[in-house]
């Protein structure tokens, strides 16, 4: 399982991530603040990805798991 979580965190992680960035980005509010905020919610977006591959791993799993 920790093969298939791990191809899927690394495409979850790059596109949670984006998401973030791409957040951070949208409000321009934030004036100066975007360029220090853009890591912190790039490695939150990475880190969040890592349950939800774990979950979708494993659903993987179990839906392709042979029925006996």
């Amino acid at each position: 399982m920790l093969k298939i979580a791990i191809l899927i965190w690394s495409i979850l992680s790059v596109t949670f991530a984006g998401a973030a960035i791409l957040g951070v980005l949208s409000f321009p509010s934030l004036g100066g603040q975007d360029m220090r905020l853009i890591p912190i919610v790039a490695a939150v977006g990475a880190l969040l990805a890592v349950p939800v591959s774990v979950y979708v791993a494993k659903r993987i799993l179990a839906v392709t798991a042979p029925h006996a």
